[in-house]
């Protein structure tokens, strides 16, 4: 059956206040999916919940003025998780041993503060380099890892929230793992209520066939379930309740508390200006704690973001083209300014991106007006939004981490080839193991390993060898040499782009090549879209003599031996 293809955009008419309907709805739903998990993430990362908040307010205006990109919502990222609660915790541990937990917890996050203000700076000097191409320097399996990694680290985490339970302190993801049965045995009944029904929610309502159910975001309804849930439970008042320990011996049941620990802890931003802002310490950064999280916040957050505008600027029904160098740049001063203030780092956040397209978002105004809602119902509602039970914004997380480390995820990489697929899980489980720097750099020297065993040189590794051949004014041929492989797609990239001006046509051919590894095929296909896009054509030859590592098309080619084609 041939299939339909998809039917053009509406007219996009120029400025602002032709789009605003359009952007000022889509911003409205965007707020109501973005605000309960800006309060997750912030809270998860080891930060006060309402700086989330403005972490959000901070990225819809700021980078709504400066970015191009203009379909990304800009905010706190469930990726980043990790890595901010990991530079809490560690600075607490080494600044603030023997202190309250409490002020501990205040010190790891001041000094997080720092490094993210530091992070921030870096970022903007990425920007004014014209960096955002450094994106496509890192394989793309070993960054599936890192994210698959750190889906599971979030649902290990968050899976103590939703039942009620109280993680062991300073375990790690293995740890916590080990002892998530026990924490499940020891939950507290209606605390894990609502977070379970949650979790229901979340899985359950993309799969009822009702089209009016597919426009209210699965978020809201969690919340409005789980607030009247604690209403129910009066959690808003400390007490303790009775419930069986067995389902079969009622006449011993057991006594559990509750209470305001299990609600968001949200201050009257309007009556307390002092409680909802705090100001950056600097003592860490030089410490080797802190030059770690330098490079983690900085590295990860702008391979995060370039990644998601990326694949935004993919999904754009006017195909409209970002400036990633100033999109970076945005996010650096963004992040600056949020770090400034007390405010988790952010990203281009894939999913809110995603809600804003499919809810009729038409320019980058729907950031700053989802922004513009987020700050009003702080301002406004911050009674309201005490009322929200952790346990639901923990299955939020739960379902976030899920979607990071989702099944398919697994298999689409074991397709890819069982060489991609064990630097995926070599990625996880060393990240698992030791931390996200470690892991993804055993990703990449898998990388190295499995090229230098199937007989890409050396000398080609960082190194591309392109010849240019003209064929006439329209047409260019570039013979690439020796490999192609993701540590030197950046020059293969460069000279496909440099040749590709003025011209209809680039045949790359890469007959030439001992290998070409799974990124640059993925990398090429999307290319050879772009070029698609905007009346091009990149044609790809010479593979003919090259044995494919599987059955997938985009699977890395290893040349046979046989003579290649003479050009």
């Amino acid at each position: 059956m041939a299939k339909h293809p998809s039917p053009p955009p509406p007219p996009l008419a120029p400025g602002i206040l032709a789009n605003l309907r359009y952007d000022a709805v889509a911003g409205f739903l965007v707020f109501l999916i973005a605000m309960p998990l800006c309060l997750a993430i912030a809270r998860a990362s080891g930060f006060p919940p309402i700086v989330g908040i403005w972490t959000a307010v901070v990225g819809g205006v700021v980078c709504s003025l400066l970015s191009n990109s203009e379909l990304t919502i800009k905010g706190p990222a469930a990726g980043l998780i990790v890595i901010v609660a990991g530079a809490v915790n560690e600075f607490g541990a080494e600044f603030g041993a023997g202190l309250p937990d409490a002020e501990r917890a205040m010190v790891g996050y001041r000094m997080a503060l720092g490094v993210g203000l530091v992070a921030g700076v870096i970022q903007i000097l990425f920007g004014l380099i014209r960096a955002g191409r450094l994106v496509d320097f890192f394989p793309l399996t070993p960054v599936h890892g890192m994210l698959a990694s750190i889906g599971i680290i979030i649902m290990v985490k968050e899976a103590y929230q939703v039942l009620g339970a109280t993680p062991e302190r300073g375990a790690g993801p293995l740890k916590l793992l080990l002892n998530l049965p026990g924490a499940a045995r020891d939950l507290n009944p209606e605390i894990a209520a609502i977070g379970l029904i949650g979790l229901v929610i979340l899985f359950g309502l993309p799969w009822i066939p009702l089209k009016a159910l597919k426009r209210v975001p699965a978020q809201l309804v969690v919340l409005v379930a789980a607030v009247a849930l604690g209403a129910v439970f009066d959690l808003e008042h400390r007490h303790t309740y009775l419930f069986p320990n067995h389902f079969w011996d009622a006449d011993h049941p057991d006594v559990y508390e509750v209470g305001p620990r299990f609600l968001v802890d949200m201050p009257d931003v309007l009556a307390n200006p002092a409680a909802a802002f705090t100001l950056p310490d600097f003592r860490g950064v030089a410490s080797g704690t802190g030059l770690k999280y330098v490079v983690l916040f900085t590295l990860i957050g702008s391979l995060e973001s370039l990644l998601s505008a990326k694949a935004i600027e993919l999904l754009d029904p006017w195909r409209r083209k970002t400036n990633f160098d100033r999109d970076q740049l945005a996010v650096g001063i963004a992040n600056t300014a949020a770090s400034t203030i007390g405010a988790l780092p952010m990203i281009s956040e894939i999913v809110r991106s995603k809600a804003n397209i499919d809810n009729g978002a038409r320019t980058r105004a729907a950031n700053f007006w989802h922004a513009l809602f987020l700050l009003a119902f702080a301002l406004l509602f911050a009674d309201l939004i005490h009322r929200i039970p952790l346990a639901a914004l923990g299955a939020m997380l739960v379902y976030t981490g899920f979607r990071l480390a989702s099944p398919r995820e697994f298999v689409r990489t074991y397709r890819v080839g069982s060489e991609q697929f064990l630097v995926f899980v070599a990625t996880i489980v060393t990240t698992l193991a030791t931390d996200l720097l470690v892991g993804i750099g055993t990703g990449i020297a898998l990388k190295f390993l499995f090229h230098l065993r199937h007989g890409a040189p050396l000398s080609a590794m960082f190194k591309s060898t392109v010849d240019v051949v003209p064929e006439g004014d329209k047409l260019v041929v570039l013979v690439v040499r020796k490999a192609a492989v993701f540590s030197n797609w950046l020059g293969v990239r460069a000279a496909i782009l440099k040749e590709a001006e003025g011209r209809d046509e680039v045949v790359l051919d890469l007959s030439h090549t001992r290998l070409v590894d799974h990124s640059v095929m993925e990398k090429l296909h999307e290319l050879a879209g772009a070029f698609e896009a905007v009346g091009k054509r990149l044609v790809v030859m010479g593979l003919e003599a090259h044995v494919p590592l599987s059955a997938h098309p985009q699977a890395a080619r290893k040349s046979s031996g046989g003579v290649p084609v003479a050009r």
